[in-house]
């Protein structure tokens, strides 16, 4: 593998180098990456030199800014680190981004301009990554997956040849890429259509948690008929060792919300509201999440109701040992077939779970269990980007979809040169 050095202008570890370690580890730490060297790639050229090594000697490449999403499913394999591919550039409402770039930075530059991305509640999530995975966005209710305001890719396919890819010039392939993961070839920037953002409103509603069942109630009264431009998320969340609270939280594009939310408002005894008109270039205050690497596990299901039954498995126990459990309402465009649209198609389940934890045996039996209890309300459908450890891309698609990106896997990248968190081989 030394040779890979001589062929790369940005940085090569080998197992053995100092610094490997550390520089193979993803996001979530507790994902144990076993893989052959970490480049860290300086530009267009040591993404294509890396295919081309790799296309010798029979291994395979995986890319990742910082390993969000990341599932362990390297061994063997070279590790691509696209950090280095930054830049963001917007005109006349279209972003061009690095294959490296954070939802935070495009955020940053759109605000201004009364303009945001279709970006979900990190903002240090990649915007590539997530966006090859469909990306499920604050705004989905109102304007869709985020695959879908791609207008171009410049990527190096498996055989190591530049490619530009667009709905005229491959429409195969552009349609997998919107949603299908990044199995099909390795993305170093990206073009989307920006939508309109001239006002925002938003924040967090805290209570504590012996008020969820109240809460729940009002959170199913209000998605009930809220408008697409209204998105708002249930959050049980138990402090380790400490008390647990209930939370909503919510966005409204382009107005005060006023008295759509008002069934919050009456359940009384909120410790804290940071509800407000919110720049867009803040919208990752919200929720708050860590901004560094830690260890976790979670579980993600797609529901097909929210009833009486479905509120009680959630909150018939306490939290812990799970840390969060998480409901999103989804719903208004997200279940609408967009015209022209990519792999990730639509959803036609109204509501997400999501719980989650620090690793270890009670944390993953508590999830098995969940899990188990919500199978007669759930569609068995889970959004690709919230896959995690040992499921399968295969979880993530219509059989349909699923078999039409096999075969495009199979006809580009028979030998496996190019390897996505979750493989739809897998």
């Amino acid at each position: 593998m030394n040779e890979l050095k001589n062929l790369m202008n940005g940085r090569v570890l080998l197992p053995g180098d100092e610094g490997f370690d550390e520089a193979r580890t993803p996001w979530n730490v507790a994902v144990d990456q076993r893989v052959r060297a970490v480049v860290d790639v300086a530009d267009t050229d040591d993404v294509a030199a890396a295919i081309g090594y790799a296309r010798l000697h029979g291994l395979a490449v995986t890319a990742q800014p910082s390993g969000h999403g990341a599932s362990g499913d390297t061994e063997g394999a070279i590790l691509l680190r696209t950090r280095g591919l930054g830049g963001v550039e917007i005109h006349d409402g279209v972003a061009r981004v690095g294959a490296g770039v954070r939802w935070g930075e495009v955020l940053a530059a759109a605000s201004p301009l009364g303009l945001t991305g279709l970006a979900g509640s990190s903002p240090v999530v990649s915007v590539a990554g997530y966006t090859l995975g469909g990306g499920l966005s604050w705004f989905s209710r109102a304007y869709g997956f985020a695959a879908d305001t791609v207008r171009a890719f410049d990527a190096v396919d498996a055989e190591g040849r530049r490619i530009r890819v667009t709905a005229g010039g491959d429409p195969e392939l552009f349609w997998a890429l919107r949603g299908g993961g990044g199995d099909f070839a390795i993305v170093t920037a990206m073009e989307f259509e920006l939508r309109p953002a001239p006002s925002l409103y938003g924040g967090r509603i805290t209570w504590p948690i012996e008020r969820a069942p109240a809460v729940l109630d009002a959170f199913r009264e209000v998605t009930a008929s809220a408008p697409e431009e209204l998105t708002v998320w249930f959050d049980l969340l138990q402090i380790p060792g400490g008390p647990g609270f209930v939370m909503i939280d919510s966005t409204c594009l382009g107005r005060d919300p006023g008295g759509l939310l008002r069934p919050f408002e009456r359940i009384g005894g909120a410790v804290g509201d940071t509800r407000r008109p919110l720049p867009v270039a803040e919208l990752g205050s919200i929720c708050d999440e860590p901004t560094d690497p830690s260890p976790g596990t979670s579980r993600c299901e797609l529901l097909t109701g929210l009833d009486d039954q479905v509120a009680g498995v959630l909150l018939g126990e306490p939290i812990d040992p799970l840390t969060g459990v998480q409901i999103r309402h989804l719903g208004g465009a997200l279940a609408r077939p967009a015209a022209g649209g990519g792999a990730a198609g639509h959803l036609d389940e109204p509501y997400l779970v999501y719980a989650f934890g620090r690793p270890g045996e009670a944390t993953a039996e508590r999830l098995g269990r969940l899990g188990k209890e919500l199978v007669p309300f759930t569609s068995g459908r889970k959004p690709y980007t919230m896959l995690h450890g040992d499921e399968q891309a295969a979880a993530a698609f219509p059989g349909e979809t699923l078999a039409r990106l096999r075969d495009l896997k199979r006809a580009r990248d028979p030998h496996g040169v190019i390897r996505a968190n979750y493989p739809v081989l897998g």
